[in-house]
């Protein structure tokens, strides 16, 4: 094992020089400096909701991002049939790069294409290794936070190949179903959430299995984040070439869904979006997500249908039940608008 971590150490030792030394938005240069370190880790080939959450990070100067990883979605996948979803998700993220005129500023790395097979064996992806580098660099003062809006795959695999990162890093995931002792399912519920299902073995990793300290935005959670359709088209879509970029994902999801006679409504649920929300937009002292809440809970057990088994033994998690939707959309709105006045 410290052979593989001195050659990941050795392979990821330059990468930094391309992380967000400087702020995009240059209005907040002079009295915003990075305090935490994110790697930003989403299945871009997906749902769009994770576009608008990498944008909204780039924006965000108090969270410099060390990476992004592409990461896969379930086999079958009605976003993305094919087999190389990781490998799309990339070419995703440098669209949305070169669209923001940000070709080659941020290290970028393709996450692994499967499921863990088993509980024991990571998947070894650049995304994987770069987590780790990340991690175990000694010289970081700066938190690192890893940032999931999709499967666990590459944090799992992170952690079975250098469990040292487990008290290195927070673990801020968009997943799971909801506790029943805090909500109440939504109509038509599924058992199995859908960011759970891409990878159950990860998950079961995560949980289960490791000592990673999780804040956890489960569905209930990250099911009030609605973006209305007359917000998307007078807040996102007149802000220039990023701006009309994402509007279209939208409307063409909204188009997509017509065709199959299912319609959607007027709002759009940008569930990814909390990521920001409680790392780059926390309190300015006793620095928290001190305008959203949660509660501490012992980490479920996940068993092999995706389903919360209760582990009276199980570390303590965060669980955020309420999230102020107020200044996650706010704040992505006015550097949106400040970001295409830049350009």
């Amino acid at each position: 094992m410290k052979t593989i971590l001195a050659s990941i150490l050795s392979v990821f030792a330059g990468a930094s020089l391309l992380a967000q030394t400087t702020s995009v938005l240059p209005e907040m240069n002079k009295y915003v400096k990075p305090r935490y370190r994110v790697i930003v880790d989403n299945d871009f080939g997906g749902d769009p909701d994770g576009l608008f959450q990498l944008v909204h990070q780039i924006l965000s100067p108090s969270a410099e991002i060390k990476g992004i990883i592409g990461s896969h979605l379930k086999p079958n996948d009605p976003f993305d049939k094919s087999n190389v979803t990781a490998e799309n998700a990339v070419k995703r993220v440098n669209e949305t790069l070169e669209v923001m005129n940000l070709k080659n500023k941020f290290n970028v790395f393709q996450g692994s294409n499967d499921q863990l097979k088993d509980t024991k064996t990571p998947n070894i992806s650049e995304g994987a290794k770069a987590i780790v580098a990340e991690a175990m660099k000694a010289d970081e003062k700066n938190p690192l936070f890893v940032v999931c809006g999709a499967g666990l795959t590459e944090v799992a695999s992170a952690y079975l190949m250098e469990p040292k990162i487990a008290d290195k890093i927070v673990v801020v995931w968009i997943g799971g179903p909801e506790y029943l002792d805090l909500s109440t399912p939504p109509p038509g519920f599924t058992p199995l959430e859908y960011n759970l299902g891409i990878d159950i073995k990860a998950g079961q990793v995560v949980f289960n299995e490791s000592n990673l300290n999780i804040w956890q935005i489960p569905r209930n959670a990250y099911r009030q984040t609605l973006m209305s359709y007359g917000e998307l088209i007078t807040k996102v879509k007149p802000e220039g070439k990023t701006g009309a970029y994402l509007t279209k994902k939208i409307e063409d999801l909204m188009e997509r869904v017509q065709k199959l006679n299912f319609h959607i409504g007027e709002t759009y649920i940008m569930g990814d979006s909390p990521l920001v929300l409680v790392t780059a937009l926390q309190s300015s002292f006793e620095a928290d997500s001190s305008s959203s809440s949660y509660v501490l809970k012992n980490a479920p057990k996940i068993d092999d249908n995706g389903l919360y088994q209760y582990n009276p033994k199980g570390r303590n998690i965060r669980v955020y039940t309420q999230l102020d939707t107020r200044l996650m959309f706010e704040d992505f709105y006015t550097k949106l608008k400040l970001f295409n006045k830049k350009n």
